[in-house]
């Protein structure tokens, strides 16, 4: 890994979001927010892609982007599930992420669409500690994936992510095609498309961030427009469409984003 614990905020981390050489697009997608069941394989056998032959909504844009970078916290073999949540407290996100073909924005199914994430309290799973705080671990709470389905959607439950030194709220993602699915509910082999991050509105995360169990992350927040990772172009960097689920935050939030790969 090129980047520093604690922190991701490296003259390395830098350097790998400027010169990185695979495009990727990001569309925005709040025509296909609708909640879709998750496709599934047997495990042991090989998931290769499909393309669908209709295209995404006509009002998406494919938008060129640069990936981002990993972060210093990632595991390999995690569990292929569509809820990562385990015993974490937080606020329900419910995540849609459509996976679209750069070239011709027709939806990918088979696709591994991976997320990890810190809890409420900026810990990551298998790291807890790095941001000042005690609690269990068990090396695989908020991590994980699932397949999109036939309409090339990922449906993934959690909570909102917390925050730790450095860095403003965000998710870390990846997009596999051809991965194998394991006898242990894990994934092996297939080819990486995609590695960059999920964003979120400031003024939803201030609302958030004051109400339990957040208000109890100890460590000063950074915000969006400070964070040295987003680059403040909305859907092309990330940054998902948020949709309230209630009337008050705890009742939690639905986030889509259309994530479009070179194949």
């Amino acid at each position: 890994m090129n980047e520093t614990p604690m922190h991701e905020t490296s003259t390395s981390e830098t350097a790998t979001r400027d010169t990185v050489a695979r495009r990727t697009v990001l569309v925005a997608t709040g025509a296909t927010a609708a909640t879709l069941a998750v496709g599934a394989a047997a495990p042991g056998t090989s998931t290769a892609p499909t393309t669908d032959t209709a295209p995404v909504a006509a009002a998406a844009v494919c938008t060129l982007t640069k990936e981002m970078t990993e972060g210093p916290y990632y595991l390999d073999g995690q569990y292929v599930r569509a809820d990562i949540t385990e015993d974490k407290t937080g606020f329900p996100l419910k995540l849609a992420l459509t996976v679209v073909d750069d070239d011709t924005c027709a939806t990918i199914s088979n696709a591994l669409v991976e997320i990890w994430h810190c809890d409420a309290l900026g810990e990551y799973s298998g790291y807890v500690g790095n941001n000042g705080h005690n609690e269990p671990d068990s090396g695989t709470f908020l991590r994980g994936g699932v397949l999109t389905n036939a309409s090339g959607v990922a449906d993934i439950t959690t909570v909102y992510p917390g925050w730790y030194r450095g860095r403003c709220v965000h998710i870390h993602v990846k997009v596999h095609v051809n991965v194998t699915l394991t006898s242990d509910g894990s994934f092996t082999g297939g080819t990486e498309l995609h590695t960059g991050q999920l964003f979120f509105d400031e003024t939803v995360t201030a609302r958030v961030g004051a109400l339990s169990p957040y208000s109890a992350n100890t460590v000063t927040r950074t915000t969006l427009a400070q964070d040295s990772i987003y680059d403040d172009g909305g859907a092309a960097s990330g940054l998902l469409t948020l949709t309230a689920l209630g009337s008050s935050p705890s009742a939690g939030y639905s986030g889509t984003l259309t994530l479009g790969v070179e194949r």
